[in-house]
């Protein structure tokens, strides 16, 4: 036999369409019994209270005709005596039937007979219940402005007669199936809000149990224009977000192999052939091998750098510094370069261009930039570099001619080893890490880097850093 397990029952009642629904049906049954009993309640005194304003207008006329009465016949003792009389005269005063029809019993008026009482000046009970006389209301009856007696009724404050008891009774029975017939339109609209919201919930519960498995193509159909669906399409964003990762994880690894590869492979064939005595040991070999080494190198501090910078861990050390001066230095070193390579290098550069920054990683980044350029520009070509003010920032715009870059490719330019020709010749490309540590760079001193295409028809490039406007370094 199998053993009941309570928190088994729990974890099921602990799912979302179940709390939806008791929160949904509870709400509405709630609603629907506070506004029974308070439309039952409201009914019911409004009716008391009309009934008893009605008897109060009948009454008026009934203490008129016993006025009529006790001045013909001096006093109340000859209809004292008489009940019959005491009932055709409530019958006639009030409009009823002086009998009954054909065939029926005769009875007093169920509206008010039994509840009416006669008393004299003194409050003393002639016609009527003695009993019912302490909870009677009095109404004066007056003759040439004075009190003769009284008439006294009870007043229908808890309990009615008759027929406006059945009344009553019969509304009590049609707001009681209103109230049921509301309860069970409660319970099915929150369960169908229920199973309706958490289905759309559960969706993107598979969905995410999908992309935890690893299926980055899992998608969640939107419906509607709500927020669940909002919720949808900015879950399907992830998930195209986290394709796009896992496919740029891949490449990154397989890049980064290529890159770690291809100086290796040259060194070890470098190697082998002295070994086997194919290449003698000279200068010359020996100076490939260290070129070998250094490029290795390189890309090996070049990916450190952006690991640093991914986890936020670039150390900078900031100092005043004058943007001009460090473009000119960077631009001093490589000229002898560019005009062995064909290429003018052009400079135009505002003064009071200071930034605060770490001088170090400004010269690393210019000397990427100046790399990038030289690189990809065909001789005879042009170098352009223009340093202005922008307000409160600095603004470095770099300009290069032909060739150019596809539009496709520009956005994707400072993405890490990415390189706009198709090939991965060496002749003509890099690792592709410079632009991205040049980015890196310029975003750890609080500035943006923007690529466009030239004017001059190669490549744009746009530095902008925070201009400084304290007192310069000593």
């Amino acid at each position: 036999m199998a053993r009941y397990d309570p928190g088994v029952r729990l974890e099921r009642l602990d799912r979302l369409h179940v709390k939806l629904f008791l929160a949904i049906a509870g709400a509405l049954v709630g609603l629907t019994l506070i506004a029974y009993l308070v439309f039952t309640w409201t009914f019911e005194r409004g009716f008391v209270q009309y009934v008893n304003r009605a008897d109060d207008a009948r009454l008026e006329l009934m203490t008129d005709r016993l006025a009529e009465v006790y001045e013909r016949e001096g006093g109340w003792a000859s209809l004292a005596g008489d009940t019959d009389r005491w009932m055709a005269m409530s019958r006639d005063a009030l409009g009823l039937p002086s009998s009954a029809e054909p065939g029926q019993r005769r009875e007093l008026p169920l509206t008010i007979d039994p509840r009416l009482l006669l008393l004299d000046a003194n409050r003393a009970v002639l016609i009527g219940s003695h009993d019912s006389a302490a909870r009677a209301v009095l109404k004066p009856i007056d003759s040439e402005k004075r009190i003769i007696g009284y008439l006294g009724y009870v007043p229908r404050i808890e309990r009615l007669q008759s027929l406006e008891r059945v009344y009553l009774r019969r509304q009590h029975q049609a707001f009681a199936a209103v109230a049921v017939g509301m309860v069970l339109a409660a319970l099915a609209l929150g369960a169908g809000l229920a199973y309706w919201l958490s289905r759309r919930v559960r969706a993107l519960v598979h969905t995410t149990h999908a992309l935890i498995r690893g299926d980055y193509t899992a998608r969640v159909e939107p419906r509607g224009h709500d927020e669940l669906a909002l919720l949808a399409r900015d879950f399907n964003t992830l998930a195209a977000t986290l394709a796009a990762a896992q496919q740029a994880r891949r490449a990154w690894i397989a890049d980064i192999a290529h890159e770690l590869r291809t100086p290796l492979s040259v060194l070890r064939g470098e190697i082998e052939s002295l070994q086997d005595g194919v290449r003698p040991l000279n200068q010359d070999n020996v100076a490939s091998l260290a070129h070998e080494t250094t490029r290795l190198t390189r890309l090996v501090e070049d990916l450190h750098t952006l690991s640093l910078s991914d986890q936020g861990a670039l150390s900078y050390y900031r100092e005043a510094v004058d943007l001009a001066d460090v473009l000119r230095d960077a631009v001093a070193s490589r000229r002898r370069e560019a005009d062995e390579r064909g290429l003018t290098l052009e400079l135009d550069l505002e003064d009071d261009t200071m930034v605060l920054a770490d001088e170090t990683r400004l010269a690393q980044v210019f000397a990427n930039l100046l790399q990038n350029s030289l690189r990809y520009t065909d001789a005879p070509g042009r170098i352009s570099v223009r340093l202005r003010r922008a307000g409160d920032a600095v603004v470095v715009d770099w300009q290069d001619t032909a060739p150019g870059v596809a539009a496709e490719d520009v956005p994707r330019l400072t993405e890490r080893l990415y390189r706009a020709e198709g090939s991965r010749n060496r002749a003509s490309g890099g690792s592709g890490l410079g632009l991205a540590i040049a980015r890196a760079i310029v975003e750890g001193h609080g500035g943006t880097v923007t690529v466009t295409a030239s004017a001059l028809g190669g490549l744009g490039i746009e530095l902008v850093f925070p201009r400084w406007t304290g007192a310069a370094r000593g």
